[in-house]
């Protein structure tokens, strides 16, 4: 059954953690996500977990830090990128791919059934580099309600999620939205520009951001040059 309340975000822990229970149904998320809210998945031996951290993760599209080395890269790379073509694979490499200081994943079978659930009904996306016919990067998140957030990515070949993040910035900033909510601050978005911000001013951000469908941010078929503008 959905959850239909949340406790206030103010009596979330030091640690962010809100509540425990409950389910990952489409409703759920959407007003989880709706309320500054996610679910983390502790493990499978524990309940599941919902969170509110104070301070809150965001990259600015401003402070986009694109060294001149890194956009050499960027702009010589031979990835082609899509939208939306490829969730599952997305979402099932970034459940596998190893990450530093953890031994597991977060992204377990329930999250990635439910969060495909999210992507069926245009509430979430993808977007993938690939060489070839070979999925190599790629970042997935939810768009709910002009809530664009950046969930998990993976790579194979140098600098491809980094690469998928950077299109994703250029994608919300072409559909007027100028951030992008990390959650957290990994190395990885620390090393482009992200930062916390404290949890009040994160709302004020949601309640501000303007609504836009996935298509309107993440159009199926991209056919113009992502990083023209970089």
């Amino acid at each position: 059954m959905a959850v239909l309340k949340f406790p206030p975000v103010e009596t979330a822990d030091e640690n962010g953690l809100l509540a425990l229970g409950g389910d990952l149904e489409v409703q759920t998320l959407v007003l989880a996500y709706s309320k500054g809210i996610f679910p983390w998945p502790i493990s499978e031996e524990f309940p599941l977990a919902w969170f509110s951290p104070d301070p809150r993760g965001v990259i600015d599209f401003d402070d986009l830090a694109l060294n001149k080395r890194f956009l050499r890269y960027l702009k010589s790379q031979s990835l082609r990128f899509t939208a939306n073509q490829d969730f599952l694979g997305v979402i099932n490499a970034c459940s596998s791919t190893p990450r530093n200081l953890q031994s597991g994943t977060w992204i377990t079978e329930e999250v990635m059934s439910s969060y495909h659930e999210l992507f069926k009904k245009e509430l979430a996306y993808s977007l993938e580099a690939w060489d070839g016919d070979s999925l190599v990067g790629g970042v997935y998140g939810v768009c709910i309600n002009g809530i664009i957030t950046g969930e998990s990515m993976f790579h194979t070949a140098p600098n491809a999620s980094k690469f998928c993040l950077v299109a994703v910035m250029a994608l919300l900033k072409r559909a007027g939205i100028n951030w992008l909510d990390t959650q957290m601050v990994t190395p990885v978005v620390k090393s482009l520009g992200g930062k916390e911000i404290p949890r009040e001013e994160f709302l004020n951000r949601l309640s501000q951001n303007p609504a836009r469908s996935r298509l309107e941010i993440f159009p199926d078929t991209l056919t113009e040059d992502l990083f023209g503008s970089f």
